[in-house]
């Protein structure tokens, strides 16, 4: 008994290319949005605004602004500290996103590398 595959299921040449022109439309779609999450800046604020850094999609920081009250020489690590909850909030929104953003244009496959 042979088993039987519904109709455009088959290992023919002609599904294969379809197949092969959606892994290429898929793939262009990935580097697409790659390309968008990269230009994307965040904005993330710590210590009740008293911190805010900018941050590119790529996890370059391209802003910090400090407000001038919090600028306690006596207490740097509290500064310290505020710009590191700031920076690493900003890059898990980052990362979050992207991630989100991937399984959207996959369609849920996990794709190694990505």
């Amino acid at each position: 008994m042979k088993a039987r595959l519904p109709k455009g299921m088959g290992g023919g040449p002609q599904n294969m290319q379809a197949m092969l022109k959606q892994a290429q439309k898929m793939q262009e779609q990935i580097e697409q949005k790659k390309a968008e999450l990269e230009q994307k800046e965040y904005v993330v604020s710590s210590g009740g605004g008293m911190v805010e850094v900018t941050i590119t999609g790529n996890h370059e920081v391209k802003a910090i602004g400090i407000n001038p009250e919090v600028v306690d020489p006596e207490d740097v690590e509290m500064l310290e500290d505020m710009l590191v909850a700031a920076l690493n909030e900003a890059n898990r929104q980052i990362d979050e996103e992207a991630e989100r953003e991937m399984d959207a244009a996959t369609g849920g496959l996990n794709i190694p590398g990505l």
